[in-house]
């Protein structure tokens, strides 16, 4: 199949570009504010505990959680990826070429930097509030694979981010004349590859959705803190690595000895990590909030 003549920007207003890719940062970070908001309203998915935070505390908290995303993203693309892109603050040839770090416009966002920016925002929000920070990962996280799909989608759309070439029936050229008009060249060649976008959007996106959706709602392991963190981090580690393989690698990082990727390196801790939370979590059971003392008469 052809690649579809997509474009980038849904609409110009002026001088200002309204790009998918920026709508699905704004619509994951919105429906995962509103689904957060449900999950602290219930009490009983928390049980015996309250739910760690307030809804006035969570409209703050976004506001930290969108500024780690969106800082941890860039800059741990230009960490893992393109660590250039520091060296340039200091030997560019050009204001545009030192800049490059914060020309979010330009794209280069990577989702582990953008986990470690939520994390910091995380762990800097409930130590400042004085919150149980694992239960709040908990709520956060829980909302993340709504980001993750809408940011897949977007990656799909701006034809980048392809997979591997391949000869599935659904194979994609990314290459139409949208492609060819901007650069000149299809940066994917003219091949059939995977459309590696949508696997992600599918796996890391709904199916891990759906999981953890089924951890809360139906085993209500939002009770022992940290579960939910674990399955997230085990969960998105776990179909990262093994999308890694349909995936076309990053230039300059497609020959990693033993056939890994900078994607399977950054994940693997993940998955550590993830394991120990959930063991630490289901050897911890619930320990309910003291009661307020009686007030004397």
């Amino acid at each position: 199949m052809i690649f579809p003549e997509f474009d980038p920007v849904l609409i110009q207003l002026g001088p200002l570009p309204i790009r998918w890719y920026a709508l699905a940062y704004v619509a994951g970070i919105v429906l995962g504010w509103w689904y957060a908001g449900v999950l602290i309203k219930r009490n009983s998915l928390w049980a015996p505990k309250k739910p760690p935070i307030t809804t006035v505390q969570l409209d703050d908290l976004v506001l930290w959680i969108t500024l780690g995303i969106i800082l941890g993203g860039r800059f741990g693309y230009a960490l893992f990826y393109k660590p250039v892109m520091y060296l340039q603050l200091f030997t560019g040839d050009s204001w545009g070429e030192r800049l490059e770090l914060f020309q979010l416009w330009t794209g280069g966002m990577s989702f582990h930097g953008g986990l470690l920016g939520c994390t910091a925002a995380v762990l800097w929000f409930a130590w400042k509030n004085k919150l149980s920070t694992l239960s709040v990962g908990d709520m956060a996280l829980a909302t993340a694979p709504i980001g993750i799909f809408f940011g897949r989608m977007a990656n799909f759309i701006n034809g980048e981010l392809w997979g591997r070439e391949t000869t599935v029936p659904w194979a994609i050229r990314f290459c139409n004349d949208r492609i060819l008009s901007t650069y000149g060249i299809c940066p994917a060649g003219d091949v059939p590859r995977h459309p590696s976008q949508l696997y992600e959007a599918g796996l890391e996106g709904l199916l891990l959705f759906g999981l953890l959706s089924l951890a809360i709602w139906k085993f209500r392991l939002l009770a022992k803190p940290g579960y939910v963190t674990g399955l997230f981090l085990v969960g998105y580690g776990l179909s990262r690595i093994v999308l890694e393989n349909v995936r076309q690698p990053d230039v300059g990082l497609d020959n990693l000895p033993l056939g890994l990727t900078m994607g399977i390196l950054l994940s693997v801790p993940m998955i550590a990590i993830g394991g120990w939370l959930i063991w630490r979590a289901w050897k911890t059971a619930p320990v309910a909030e003291p009661e307020a003392e009686p007030t004397a008469t």
